[in-house]
């Protein structure tokens, strides 16, 4: 009726079928490129974006299918465990909540988020503080050790403070542990004028940017590695925070740009 022949019609879907698999080939090339720049942590929306960006055109269904079929992965999320601690030398004043789930800031240096999360080791337990400036997501200060001490907090806010010279009225934000109620830590914030606060104990919601963003480290860089020594975790923490996080990935709140691409490019817009 069509006057097209039966081997005619076979010829062409032969050619289309061929032409799509190539094309699909051809975006599997740059799909698996994103996701292993991402250290194979980007499920389908995020390379999606890092698509967009490089000015390819397809959809968030075709970029999943071709994942699943290439068995690419992103990574999940892990339940959330806690350690017990010492009790440490704390102020009498416990902070109040300044931030009131206000999880934003007009500007850098004005709100940070600490916390502290723990990486199991063949050694024993690394305990890592970090503190994120919440206006970029960025790390701004880390430390690690083998015990959860004043210390350790001290010495990742001690690492933003020479890293970023806050103005005074920076809001430091953290959860009611006794490492950040310790008289050590009073005393770093108190001469450079930093406000403690701290989320209220009963709702878990006041610290739940903080934990989405130590979620985010955990998933990544923490649970698909079983680490020897604390040694070989720190420089794997280390390169993840300093060289992808803060420097490649891509948050869909900051416009799918990385904490450093977002601040540099606020920075033009200010300029």
């Amino acid at each position: 009726v069509l006057g097209v022949t039966r081997g005619g019609y076979y010829a062409w879907r032969s050619r289309s079928r061929s032409a799509r698999d190539l094309a699909d080939q051809q975006l599997l090339t740059r799909i698996r490129r994103i996701y292993d720049d991402s250290r194979q942590t980007y499920a389908a929306p995020r390379v999606l974006a890092m698509l967009r960006r490089e000015g390819v055109r397809t959809s968030k269904r075709r970029v999943t299918r071709l994942m699943r079929l290439a068995g690419m992965q992103g990574v999940t999320r892990a339940k959330k465990y806690r350690a017990k601690t010492r009790k440490q030398l704390v102020r009498p004043d416990y902070s109040l909540d300044l931030v009131r789930r206000e999880f934003h800031a007009e500007a850098p240096n004005r709100l940070w988020f600490a916390d502290i999360t723990y990486v199991k080791t063949y050694q024993g337990w690394l305990f890592l503080a970090v503190v994120f400036d919440i206006y970029s997501r960025m790390v701004v200060g880390w430390s690690m050790a083998s015990k959860m001490t004043a210390d350790l907090v001290d010495n990742a806010l001690r690492m933003a403070i020479a890293r970023r010279n806050p103005p005074s009225g920076l809001i430091h934000h953290s959860d009611h542990g006794s490492q950040y109620c310790s008289l050590l830590l009073g005393s770093t914030m108190r001469p450079r004028g930093i406000r403690p606060s701290m989320g209220s104990i009963a709702s878990p919601w006041n610290n739940a940017v903080t934990e989405s963003l130590m979620s985010t480290i955990k998933m990544e860089c923490v649970h698909p590695f079983i680490f020897k020594t604390r040694e070989e975790a720190k420089l794997e923490i280390i390169d993840y925070t300093e060289r992808f996080y803060n420097r490649v990935k891509i948050h869909s709140n900051l416009g799918d740009l990385s904490p450093l691409e977002y601040e540099q490019q606020q920075l033009q817009t200010v300029n």
